[in-house]
Parts: structure tokens; C-alpha cells; sequence
């Protein structure tokens, strides 16, 4: 497979497929939004390929029976067991699950709390829905980002009704532990709280383990709803597919009857690509996932010898570094100036919470000389301003 030297003649494609290379000029090297610029397992190509040689009708409407078991299996991995076909919920990606699950376990003036930053639909639904966001900021330590539960007590009214969950968490990569996710149960359990658990980066992990809320307890699991799906670990982001995953059937029902008439039916074409990216993209999953963790090394040796100035500490997940330039002259500027004069496209701070004006969001899934390339470009344009 070709994970180095990839060029942007090569991922610029002359249809405009692609959002995240069509979507600033050419001389911009874009880092922003979460899709890798890698070739996708050939497993997949193939499966899709047979799949087109057969009727494409209407589907079994719960989904493929096969990919649904191979989805409990590879949940049962990470602890969550227990699970049958149906609990789970098949959806057209995460976003849309991320939207019914609020619109189902909380209602317009409900409070719903937070980790911040956070992957920004989690903001935008409760902004665009009528529900008040209370943020719980993590705290940035020598150790890592962590969770502030102190804060997270405070902001308890008898108006909560949700806490959302991002782990592996975007944009920090932080995967929690098992004692911050036992605390984070209990709080959900002392204070009747329904938890919606984001989990797509489950599979690119480089430190620590992946630990499902719901796998906690049986109380927990009747609270909690899992969302996840393929885009992010096998790199199919164009064609959709989610899955939501809960023992409490009751979530899901609600659920399917806010998305009923908007979530459409599961996608034939989805469907084939996660079974056969969980059957047999095992292998080019490994090679991915090491080349992955070179690459956020790299990045990592990279900002302490060059760009020290600028906070960054290590993800423990997901191919995303969160980067700090508010100590630097531009400040709440930075994406702005990096895109003009480093001409390096990155997601704006500011999208993943409104406090977080001067950070920036680097997609690093890419090949090892791009990011170099990009690294440098930064570097050339925050050393001249300081």
C-alpha cells in the first residue's frame, strides 16, 4: 500500500470528488477535515465492486443480517456484550445518530452537558435544537487533557437531562481510562442522566485502551447510548454508515421515531464495505494504524525542537493534533494567518467550543512528507511573526 510520497497532483483528482482538496485554492496544503489521504483497503474496492454485480434494490431494512453480527462481535472486543441484532440501529453516518440521539433523550429548554473542545455537531445540535449547552472544559495538565469533575458537579441542575460523550475524544485524542470512565458513570447514575457516547475513533488507538461507557455495568448500559461507525478507522467517509448500539431498546425506538421520513434506509453499498472492511481489512488496518502513530511520533519530535511555543501535547488516539497558538503575537488570528501565509488549511479553534479561539485542529492521516511540508510551512510563518 502507498502511505508515503503521496502528492497533491495525485489527491487533487480532476472531478472534484474530494471536499478536503477542493476546498481551498491549490497552493493551500489542506490538514483540516477528518478523512485520510490514503488508498482505501483493497477488501473494500473488491467487495463493492461484486456487490454492484447484483441487484441494488431496496435492502432488508434492520441491514445486513452478517454485518450486524460482525458489528457485535467487534464490539464485544472492547466489553460491550451482551448485545443482540436488535439493539442495534443502523444509521446513515454518526452525525445524523448524534442528532437523533439528542432529539430523543432531551427536550427544547433541557440542559446537556459536555467536554469542550469538542467535535463540533455536538455544539451545533444543541445550539440549532433549542437545548442549553453546559460545557465541562477539560483540563490541560502535565500529564494530559482531563476531565474536570469538580466543574462537572456544578453544572448539575434538576434541568439535566443528558451528558454527551467524544471518546477517543476529537479534537484532544485522548483516550480515557476506566477509573474517569467509572466516575463519569456514576455521575450519569447519581443524577438520572441518559449518556450519548460518541465512539467512531475507537480503532486508531496508540496508548491506552478502548473502553465503552455502556460496558461498565448493567446500570450505565441502560442509560447510555454508543455511536459508532466505519468512516473514520477504514477511511469511507463519502459513503456514510453508522450504527447506534444500546441494551435499553426504548432509546432506540425513540430514536428511530425522531429520524422517521429523515434517516433514509441503510445503504446498500455502506453496508458492503463495513462487512468486508471487518472481515477482511484487519491486516491493512494494522499497516494504517502504525503509520498513523509514526507520523503523530514525528509530530510530536517535530513541535518540540521547532514550534515549542506552541501547546501541543501528544493524541493517545484519532489522527488529529490540537495545537495551541494563542500564547503566540497572532493569537486568536492563527487560523486566518495560517491559511494566508503559510497556506496551510486547518479546522479553526473557535468550531469546537468558543474559548478555544487560537487553537488549531491538524489532520496529520496523510503521507509523512506532506506533513513534514505543512510542519514547516508553520513553522516558517510563526518564527517570522515572533
Amino acid at each position: 500500500m502507498q502511505l508515503d510520497h503521496l502528492t497533491p497532483a495525485q489527491l487533487r483528482d480532476s472531478h472534484g470528488y474530494s471536499s478536503k482538496w477542493h476546498f481551498y485554492p491549490e497552493d493551500v496544503l489542506p490538514m483540516w477535515v477528518a478523512d485520510m489521504d490514503f488508498p482505501i483497503c483493497p477488501a473494500i474496492s473488491q467487495a463493492i465492486a461484486e456487490r454492484l454485480q447484483e441487484r441494488v434494490g431496496y435492502p432488508q431494512m434492520r441491514g445486513d443480517e452478517q454485518l450486524l453480527h460482525r458489528i457485535i462481535e467487534q464490539q464485544s472486543k472492547h466489553g460491550l456484550t451482551h448485545l443482540a441484532p436488535e439493539n442495534l440501529l443502523l444509521t446513515t453516518s454518526v452525525v445524523p445518530a448524534i442528532y437523533a440521539s439528542v432529539l430523543a433523550l432531551s427536550s427544547p429548554g433541557d440542559e446537556v452537558i459536555t467536554q469542550v473542545p469538542v467535535y463540533h455537531p455536538f455544539l451545533n445540535v444543541l445550539a440549532e435544537h433549542h437545548r442549553i449547552a453546559k460545557h465541562n472544559p477539560l483540563r490541560r495538565t502535565p500529564d494530559g487533557w482531563e476531565i474536570d469533575f469538580e466543574q462537572l458537579e456544578r453544572l448539575i441542575t434538576p434541568r439535566t437531562r443528558l451528558l454527551m460523550l467524544c471518546n477517543p475524544q476529537n479534537p484532544t485524542g485522548r483516550v480515557f481510562r476506566r477509573d474517569e470512565l467509572e466516575k463519569l458513570a456514576d455521575f450519569a447514575l447519581r443524577h438520572r442522566l441518559w449518556v450519548m457516547s460518541d465512539e467512531l475513533w475507537a480503532e486508531l488507538i496508540y496508548e491506552g485502551t478502548h473502553i465503552p461507557i455502556a460496558s461498565l455495568g448493567s446500570e450505565i448500559a441502560q442509560r447510555t447510548v454508543t455511536l459508532t461507525g466505519p468512516c473514520k478507522t477504514y477511511n469511507t467517509a463519502g459513503l456514510g454508515g453508522g450504527v447506534a448500539i444500546s441494551h435499553n431498546k426504548q432509546i432506540l425506538a425513540a430514536m428511530a421515531a425522531v429520524s422517521k421520513g429523515l434517516g433514509g434506509h441503510p445503504n446498500v453499498l455502506s453496508m458492503t464495505a463495513w462487512r468486508a472492511a471487518l472481515e477482511h481489512g484487519q491486516d491493512w488496518l494494522q499497516e494504517v494504524r502504525a503509520y498513523l502513530k509514526g507520523n503523530r511520533d514525528f509530530i510530536t519530535s517535530f513541535m518540540r525542537q521547532h514550534l515549542p511555543q506552541v501547546g501541543y501535547l501528544p493524541p493517545e488516539g484519532t489522527y488529529l493534533a490540537w495545537l495551541d497558538f494563542s500564547a503566540t503575537p497572532f493569537g486568536k488570528k492563527a487560523h486566518q494567518v495560517m491559511l494566508e501565509q503559510a497556506k496551510v488549511g486547518l479546522n479553526d479553534g473557535k468550531i469546537f467550543g468558543p474559548q478555544f479561539e487560537g487553537w488549531l485542529r491538524l489532520n496529520f492521516a496523510t503521507s509523512r512528507n506532506l506533513l513534514q511540508e505543512a510542519l514547516e510551512r508553520i513553522t516558517r510563518v510563526t518564527q517570522a511573526i515572533d
